[in-house]
């Protein structure tokens, strides 16, 4: 498996502080070289001269300067101490009222949380609320006093433990003592559920530290989407990855397989999205403005390479994080991910032989600000299916991705 990170000069790259205001250009393919990370000697000299220059020497990040504060301070400054309400924003508009609490105070226990909501401490617009109950943007949540729990010092791991911690080593694509990246393979949930009895954050138990520290997750991906997922493994970064992640400091690249050319080749898809719940399935669909529920969503998209006009390699970058975004999306232009169960429905379209019938969607790359400076940039390798996908219609994995320096909005 593909093992990368870049752990870049405090200063950003040049192309992350163009003006939002420029108009969206992808790189074409024949001015792009091949993507960082690629076949090795499958570089141009002077990306690997580029490259050499971001990379920060090991020693710069070692500095007493970057070492790690107490952490006492900052996690007792983010806990309220008196009762405060707090005004939920659009980005977290439909999260859980246990997650809510996860990410605005994190280091709290998860028995800490399910108290405060069980005795009716947190409130909603006034009312009592269960913590799997949803939250609405512009919705008043009053927050008691919060503390953190005394934790119990870690004890050996079973046997089952072990084995869950070797599992979570080979998804490893970066650590260090602030952070975490997996490499989350298709299939997987993230987050427990009904009839859930293995997910990331379950196997996250057996890498609580000495003090019961547990890593955090602070974004989520789809269950049968493969790719990077970043984890904060303490409270300090867990406050600064939430706030990148809320402030959209965080750039993420995804790679599709999709029926057709979509056409331009090139382009922003902007929708509002809303929930849509039956009694077999929950999806996404295209709302309006003004609608229950609904959120604003913003994807870029760019054509990487056709297979025939028959299937096309897509890249994708989405400027929000709304869920299912980039697969309902697809489908609204008319260009589902090919083995969608929920949101592919092209009438009598057959799957090429050799192809899998599985969800063709890889959280391709993350970039964000470190929490001690300079940039996290992790690159996932394309699942098994997808490489056998690529590998049969002739696609080449190590092409430059043409969508990276699409602009924030």
């Amino acid at each position: 498996m593909s093992r990368r990170i870049k752990r870049m000069n405090p200063k950003p790259r040049s192309r992350d502080e163009r003006d939002d205001s420029r108009p969206f250009k992808a790189r074409s393919a024949k001015s792009a070289g091949p993507r960082p990370g690629g076949k090795p000697g499958a570089k141009p000299p002077r990306f690997a001269a580029e490259r050499t220059e971001r990379r920060a020497p090991k020693s710069a990040l070692e500095k007493p300067a970057l070492e790690k504060p107490a952490p006492a301070k900052p996690v007792e400054a983010l806990l309220p101490t008196k009762v405060q309400t707090v005004i939920v924003t659009a980005d977290e508009n439909n999260m859980r009222v246990d997650r809510f609490l996860e990410a605005r105070f994190p280091g709290l226990s998860f028995s800490h949380i399910q108290r405060v909501v069980r005795k009716g401490e947190l409130r909603v617009d006034g009312k009592r609320v269960d913590s799997k109950d949803r939250l609405e943007e512009g919705q008043g949540v009053r927050i008691p006093p919060l503390k953190l729990d005394t934790l119990k010092a870690a004890s050996p791991l079973s046997e089952a433990a072990q084995k869950t911690l070797a599992a979570l080593k080979e998804m490893t694509i970066y650590e260090d003592d602030d952070v975490l990246v997996l490499n989350k393979p298709a299939g997987l949930a993230v987050q427990g559920g009904s009839g859930m009895t293995r997910h990331i954050d379950q196997m996250l138990e057996v890498m609580r530290d000495a003090k019961g520290q547990k890593p955090r997750l602070v974004h989520r991906i789809d269950r049968e989407t493969s790719g990077c997922l970043l984890i904060a493994k303490t409270r300090f970064a867990a406050s600064h990855l939430t706030g990148a992640f809320r402030s959209r400091s965080a750039r993420k690249t995804y790679w599709a397989l999709v029926p057709g050319l979509p056409k331009p080749k090139q382009g922003r898809i902007s929708t509002f999205l809303a929930k849509e719940e039956s009694e077999d399935d929950t999806i996404m669909r295209i709302a309006q403005h003004g609608d229950e529920g609904a959120s604003h969503a913003v994807t870029y998209y760019a054509v990487v390479e056709t297979a025939g006009n028959k299937l096309t390699w897509v890249s994708l970058k989405p400027v929000t994080g709304r869920t299912h975004q980039l697969r309902a999306h697809m489908e609204h232009i008319g260009h589902p991910i090919v083995g969608d169960s929920k949101y592919f429905n092209i009438e009598n379209w057959q799957l090429p032989g050799g192809l899998q019938n599985r969800l063709h969607l890889l959280a391709r790359r993350i970039v964000i600000p470190h929490p001690r400076g300079g940039f996290i940039d992790a690159t996932a390798p394309l699942p098994q299916h997808m490489q056998q996908s690529w590998n049969l219609l002739g696609l080449d994995a190590s092409r430059f991705d043409p969508i990276e320096n699409a602009p924030e909005e």
